[in-house]
């Protein structure tokens, strides 16, 4: 007798996406916050603490941290580019209730909800970074002003040009996708209005919305 594998609900599926993605914005806060602690208390106090970074009790206690610290810098990237992306939201959506029933239309298409849940967890990801990026990068000059080594002072100022330039590419990744998002879904919905029957499946090219909580 064997046992059918049971499909994951979807319930489930989105639950565990967000859990990682969370975690994943979350890394980046937890480096930061590390190399703030490198910068207070110095080389010497870091080293003897180097032994105890590597243990179990203290790889739980990172994965718990960087998850609630992802919470909190989601949100938080999130209030902060609202204005910029209502305005984005603007130029395909006259009004909030406009929005509001174009989502409510493509949620009749399965396939096109399952593709907005992808295309809003890259577009999280990538608000969460460009904030990470900015972060780490202060918090890198200011553990390297600690230390004493060669060539400082360029690899201070390379880590400086290099995470800005980073941090550039997340906000225009998370703008391309956020525009992106918004046109595909008033041409979806505009083209499931007009249409005598809905398709079984999307057109191909079009791509989810991509309106970020």
């Amino acid at each position: 007798m064997t046992n059918s594998a049971q499909p994951e609900s979807p319930a489930l599926v989105a639950a565990t996406a967000m859990f990682v993605e969370v975690l994943v914005i979350g890394i980046g806060g937890l480096a930061a916050a590390v190399l703030v602690l490198i910068a207070l208390i110095g080389p010497a106090p870091t080293a003897k603490l180097a032994p105890v970074a590597g243990s179990s009790a203290a790889t739980g206690v990172a994965l718990a941290a960087a998850y609630a610290l992802g919470i909190l810098l989601d949100r938080a990237a999130d209030t902060i580019l609202t204005p910029y992306r209502r305005r984005l939201r603007s130029r395909f959506f006259s009004t909030n209730s406009a929005y509001a029933t174009a989502r409510l239309q493509l949620a009749a298409f399965p396939v096109l909800v399952a593709r907005a849940d992808y295309a809003r967890s890259r577009m999280r990801i990538c608000r969460g970074w460009l904030f990470n990026c900015l972060a780490l990068v202060l918090t890198a000059d200011l553990a390297m002003l600690r230390y004493s080594f060669d060539h400082r002072l360029l690899i201070l100022c390379t880590v400086t040009v290099l995470g800005l330039v980073i941090a550039y590419g997340f906000f225009r990744a998370w703008r391309a996708l956020t525009v992106t998002g918004y046109r595909k879904l008033a041409e979806q919905t505009a083209a499931s209005s007009t249409s005598p029957s809905v398709p079984a499946q999307p057109q191909p090219g079009l791509v989810a919305p991509s309106e970020v909580q």
